[in-house]
Order: C-alpha cells, then structure tokens, then sequence
C-alpha cells in the first residue's frame, strides 16, 4: 500500500485542496483537507499573471508564502489521520499557474518544492506540465489520463467535465485512446463579474446569473474570440480571458443589467463545452461534472438542457466528490512519476510522445 498527497490550488484561487490517497491496483480517497487562501496571497499571485515590476522577487517571495500554506495545511492532515511524514510515499504539488503559453513554449507554476520537501520532511514531485510542453504538448490538460483510470466507462461514451477556473474535457470510450481539451472559461469569468459588480468571490448556485438573460450581441461578440474556433489539442488561460478582456467587449455594445452580463457568461461556459463536446463526441452518453462548477445549480441545468440525450451529473453519481477530483490527479500524478510511468497523453496535448512527468524533490 501507498499513500501519497495531492495539492491543488487552482484558477479560482481560493484556497488550496488536498487531498490523501491509497494507491494500490485502485485509487481510494482516504481523506481532505482544505486552507482558504489568505486574501493578500490571493491578490499577490493574481497581480502576477500579468507584467510587472520586479517580477522575480515578488514571485519568489509569493510562492514561499503558498508553500507554508500548503505545509500547514499538509501537517494538519496529517495529524488529524495520526499519521507521520514517513508514512507518505510523496506529495504531488501543482503549484500555482502563474503564466501558460505554450504557443509560445512555455508555461510557470510556482511553489518552491524544495522548500515544501523540507517543511513537510515529505518527498515531493512537482513541475509536471513542464515536460510535456518540452516534447510540443499544451502542458495541459493533464487530468484526462487520471479521469480515465479513475471513471468505468460501463460501456459507455462518457465525458469528464471539469469546471474549476477554466473548463476541460477528458473524452472516454472503451478501446479508443482518451482524448481532451480545455474548452474555455469556466468559473474565472463569472467569477470575476461578480467580484467587480457586487464584492462577492462567487455567484452561489448560479442565481446572480438566473436572474438576468442572456444579451445575444454580447454572446456572440465573446465566442468571435479565435479560441473557440480552434480544436484541440488546445488550453487557455487568464492570458486570455480575464476582466480586461470581457470589458473590451463590453465597450464595443450598449450598456446590458449588471445580470444580464452574468447570465450571458453563464451562458459562454455552458455553450463552449457543449459545442466542443458535440464536436469531438457528439454521442455523448454520459457528462460527470467536477470542481467548483458542479455546485453551480444554474450552470448543470444548463448543461441538462443543451445535452437531452446525455445524462449530466457530479462526479459524486459515481462515488467521487467533485471537489477533490483534481487534487486526487496530483497525487496520482506523483505516483505516476515515481513508478516511471508516462502520464501525459499526446492525444489531449499535442505531445510528441508520451512522457513520464515532474521533478523529484527527495524529502
């Protein structure tokens, strides 16, 4: 039996995930734990998705203030299991996303595992995109592997939709190599609005969004961006879609109700993954939905709606809570690379090959 550790601290940015698995000939969820992410740090890490001055330090200074985030939410988890460090096999850190170009052939997550190895005296993989991006890949998504040995398809079409910042799909059917993307927003929009209009960190269930209606010009303008032509393999990022982005749209329409603009985004989302799953598995049978969006009512009834011949669920339908889907990945993930095992997919990537992922940071 192995034990390993999963963090994951996502788009959102509110807060770090971890999670606790046994890895033996199946993956078993052993127990969670979640840090909210003070608000300073929050504000740091966003301010450098974008140029700045003094970059280096502040990211440096950044990523060691998230990592004793994530050692003292490690250490917590691990006492309230009576465990000690010699009893995990390895942590598997994400990192926070800090940049992701890889048309330009890079992307940075952050997060000083060296310094992560030595809190938690817990050996530590990370810097997993890196390798993949190296042999041509988009570095992302990275999930679609994971969903893969994680979901029994039963025989069925079935789709993997995770809904965090951003929106991907891991697209699985017995006998046919696992496929993905990243479809576009997901939360990180919404999520933004929001934040702008009203101070809120999210619309709860989607109800911001149920009360306005959909502005079709602003729609349309939105999906105009050259992302949602393209096929995969493709990922995004706030490199792309942000605040700034939505108001050059804005700007070139009428004024729309402050709701009216969350619904139309509420509506981006949900008609960028429907669009893109029809186009890559248009006989979807099933869609189990992940991450924060599976909380969003408004959202998975949208979903239902687009997809009536599919059955549009979380993740918990099939026993997996969706919020610690992703976190469960980077710990799989570590055991991946441990065990020398290639976890990307050059079929959701682009990757030359497949590629064994992540540094080795020994405790």
């Amino acid at each position: 039996m192995a034990l390993y550790l999963g963090v994951m601290s996502g788009t959102s940015l509110d807060g770090l995930d971890i999670a606790l698995i046994k890895q033996e000939q199946r993956l078993t969820l052993l127990a969670t734990h979640y840090i909210p992410m003070p608000s300073t740090l929050r504000d740091d890490l966003l301010a450098l998705c974008a140029s700045g001055p003094d970059e280096i330090a502040r990211a440096a200074l950044a990523e060691d203030a998230w990592v004793r985030l994530a050692a003292q939410g490690i250490n917590q988890l691990l006492a309230e299991q009576h465990l000690q460090p010699a009893d995990i096999r390895a942590i598997g850190s994400h990192g926070q996303t800090i940049r992701h170009e890889p048309a330009r052939g890079f992307t940075v997550q952050i997060g000083n595992p060296a310094l992560l190895a030595e809190l938690t005296g817990i050996t530590v993989v990370s810097d997993f995109r890196r390798r993949d991006v190296a042999a041509g890949g988009q570095g992302a998504p990275l999930v679609p592997a994971f969903h893969e040995s994680l979901f029994d398809t039963q025989g069925e079409r079935l789709a993997v939709l995770n809904v965090g910042g951003f929106s991907n799909l891991s697209l699985i059917e017995a006998g046919t190599p696992v496929s993905g993307f990243d479809c576009g927003p997901g939360n990180v929009l919404l999520d933004a609005w929001i934040h702008d209009r009203q101070g809120c960190s999210y619309d709860a269930d989607g109800a911001w969004a149920a009360s306005g209606k959909v502005v079709p010009d602003l729609l349309a303008r939105l999906l105009s961006d050259p992302f949602f032509a393209g096929t995969g393999p493709k990922s995004t990022g706030r490199e792309v879609f942000n605040l700034a982005w939505l108001r050059r749209h804005l700007n070139t329409l009428p004024a729309s109700p402050e709701a009216d603009v969350q619904a139309t985004l509420l509506e981006l989302t949900a008609h960028s993954i429907v669009s893109s799953l029809q186009a890559a598995q248009n006989d979807t049978q099933a869609l189990l939905v992940c991450g924060g969006g599976a909380h969003n009512v408004t959202l998975m009834r949208r979903l239902a709606s687009l997809l009536p011949n599919a059955r549009v669920s979380s993740t918990a339908a099939s026993g997996i809570d969706p919020d610690w889907v992703e976190a469960m990945a980077f710990a799989w993930l570590a055991h991946c690379c441990l065990q020398g095992i290639a976890a990307n997919r050059p079929s959701v990537t682009g990757a030359a090959g497949l590629r064994v992922l992540g540094a080795i940071y020994p405790a």
